[in-house]
């Protein structure tokens, strides 16, 4: 603990929707986002994931907008990220009847 009233819940949470999950490796994933609370850049760590019990260690490592790679997304844009690290196996798509998974987690220190 730091000392800082709330600093922990304003340091830059960040969250993704997953869309689709186009190809998926051991420890690492090309997934279709929309980013829901951003901007998310890259680097951001990620560690809780929407309805799995199951831990998740997960590092944006590129993300693309309209097949230009960006340095972070901004709320509301859909991308192409990877993403890697421990848990990419539990990373499932959305589909029409069930919204995709959320994962949460934080940006890194500037």
């Amino acid at each position: 603990m730091n000392g800082i009233p709330g600093y922990d819940s304003c340091r830059s949470g960040v969250e993704l929707q997953i869309e689709r999950v186009i190809v998926a490796a051991l420890e690492q994933a090309t997934v279709h986002v929309r980013c829901l609370r951003g901007p998310v850049r890259r680097g951001a760590r990620f560690n809780r994931l929407s309805g799995s019990a199951q831990a998740v260690d997960l590092t944006l490592t590129e993300a693309h907008v309209y097949g230009h790679r960006v340095p972070a997304l901004d709320t509301g844009l859909t991308a192409l990220v990877t993403l890697r690290g421990k848990g990419v196996q539990h990373l499932v798509s959305g589909t029409l009847a069930v919204e995709g998974q959320i994962i949460q987690g934080t940006n890194p220190q500037p």
